[in-house]
């Protein structure tokens, strides 16, 4: 009986070893998790996601609303069409490039938190390793200025429609007491939108409300407020990126230069 019981208990401390083995591999594999480098791609995804998508429909609700009401001749607005076009198709690059700059960021992201990680180990870094992460921090911080202005660009289309948006909430204010509704304009010939021989280039009184009421105007005015959240969401996500590659090749270059005096 009495090898029996120390068999038994032989049995249940190696089952209980790997459990524990098991437990330390799997809080192991969670330390290698960049966690910044996961929450900036997810952001990155979704901010771009939102500008290019709810850009592309805000620019053709916008030639439709021109051509509707404010630039009826095709000739006047022909150049317009072909410039939001051009950026139809910018915003299809941006999307293709962000996708696969997303998940190689990520995977730099892997390689340098592993590294950081076990530099105390086996684990060697290379030069070349070294100079893609630098390559990464420089690049980052560039797309990251980039998209500065590009948010600042999406925030325009955002201020035309609330300032007409405005005038329209104005002439149905009991409160404004306006004399004549006629009176009140709105000309996006002033804005380099359209020539200045457009017809009929402005808007004015139960005209402009009636664009106001329209589903093209509800629709990009709205998505113009996303689309611009979509691009703040993607420079926060890009100064995520910044902070993280910069955290991790600052650390490889600081371990491998105490590691290069140590062997001397």
């Amino acid at each position: 009986m009495k090898p029996a019981m120390e068999s038994t208990a032989d049995e249940s401390q190696d089952q209980t070893q790997e459990k524990k083995g098991c437990f330390e591999c799997c809080i192991k594999c969670l330390g290698g998790v960049p966690y910044a480098s996961l929450v900036a791609t997810i952001l990155c995804f979704s901010g771009v996601a939102l500008f290019c998508g709810c850009g592309h429909v805000a620019l053709t609700g916008t030639v439709t609303m021109l051509e509707n009401h404010f630039s009826k001749i095709t000739s006047d607005h022909a150049v317009l069409t072909d410039v939001i076009q051009l950026m139809q198709y910018i915003i299809y690059g941006i999307a293709s490039f962000f996708f696969l700059y997303g998940i190689i960021l990520l995977a730099e992201g892997f390689y340098t938190t592993s590294a950081v990680k076990e530099l105390h180990n086996e684990f060697k870094t290379t030069v070349c390793g070294r100079c893609i992460s630098g390559m990464f921090v420089f690049l980052t911080y560039i797309l990251g200025v980039a998209w500065l202005g590009v948010f600042g660009f999406s925030a325009v289309p955002v201020f035309l429609f609330y300032n007409m948006w405005s005038t329209c909430a104005a002439m149905k204010s009991p409160v404004a007491n306006i004399t004549s509704v006629d009176s009140i304009c709105v000309d996006v010939r002033q804005y380099g939108i359209i020539p200045w021989n457009s017809t009929p280039g402005k808007a004015c009184g139960s005209t402009l409300g009636d664009i106001c009421n329209t589903s093209e105007f509800y629709l990009s005015y709205h998505l113009y407020i996303v689309a611009c959240a979509g691009a703040g969401a993607t420079v926060i996500a890009l100064l995520i990126y910044m902070m993280a590659t910069t955290y991790n090749y600052a650390v490889l270059k600081f371990k491998s230069r105490e590691d290069c005096c140590t062997k001397f």
